[in-house]
């Protein structure tokens, strides 16, 4: 099965770069923010929903960045391939989830709703100078943050 990811590089006006960290069935993951392609969805649509639901957040979709072209396993699914596609992202208002200053700052709460969803995220702002492929946990987020420092 092919597994179609949608991703938003946001970067706000102090030059820095929206994350997302995750744990997920014990594993701790760093990635951009986005995720599944929906049936009956676009891509741009699928990724204002995915901002939307997991940070409460409007945002205007922007230039296409990339779409895989190589052969990428899913990290989760044995026998899956991902296809991701990435794109800008601008927020259209203020950001009002808590945003961590450092990697993986999961409070009591969200450690204790982990026990039953075996998944939980933070989200955080990486200065473009201290970011790179390095800070990012998947293969096509590695890739993307190497394109994305050559701009």
């Amino acid at each position: 099965m092919i597994s179609v990811r949608v991703y938003g590089i946001l970067i706000n006006e102090h030059n820095e770069i929206l994350v997302s960290d995750e744990l997920i069935r014990g594993m701790k993951i760093t990635k951009f923010c986005g995720g599944g392609l929906e049936q009956g969805e676009g891509t741009r649509q699928c990724l204002a929903r995915e901002f939307l639901e997991e940070m409460n957040l409007q945002v205007s979709v922007g230039a296409h960045i990339y779409t895989t072209d190589f052969y990428q396993p899913s990290s989760f699914r044995e026998g899956d391939q991902i296809l991701s596609i990435y794109y800008f992202v601008t927020a259209l208002e203020q950001i009002h989830v808590k945003l961590s200053s450092s990697a993986f700052d999961f409070d009591e709460l969200q450690l204790l709703a982990y026990k039953s969803t075996q998944q939980i995220e933070n989200f955080r702002f990486i200065p473009m100078h201290l970011f790179s492929a390095e800070c990012m946990s998947l293969p096509i987020d590695k890739h993307v943050s190497k394109l994305i420092m050559d701009l």
